[in-house]
């Protein structure tokens, strides 16, 4: 799992998805839970094929395949911090998303589905 990612105290991740759901969440709400569903998405499916991004928050390289070492991955998954979290906890599937244009996925393996959700 990369440094800058690591699995939040399940109490704090209980905490901001209860904040989620009200007026009363904070962008640092929205930056633990993004970080931490990436960090499960990674223990998941190590690998470096798929770079995940959730700007301004985090990316993650996941999935076994190919991996790059420099330059644009073979494919990648951009995605904003509501629609991550709504994919991670079954709130919104994969498909629901690509079809409201709610992800940009391009490249080999772009496909979360096998992965999702997370929690």
């Amino acid at each position: 799992m990369p440094a800058h990612l690591r699995l939040a105290d399940p109490g704090a991740v209980a905490d901001a998805r209860a904040r989620l759901a009200t007026a009363e969440h904070t962008r640092a709400d929205l930056k633990l839970l993004v970080k931490h569903y990436l960090a499960v998405l990674s223990e998941r499916a190590p690998g470096a094929s798929v770079e995940v991004r959730v700007p301004p928050y985090a990316a993650a390289q996941v999935i076994p395949g190919v991996r790059h070492t420099r330059g644009t991955p073979p494919a990648v998954v951009e995605l904003d911090a509501e629609t991550w979290i709504a994919l991670a906890t079954a709130q919104l599937s994969w498909a629901e998303a690509l079809g409201e244009g709610r992800v940009r996925a391009s490249g080999e393996r772009a496909d979360l589905t096998a992965y999702l959700p997370l929690g």
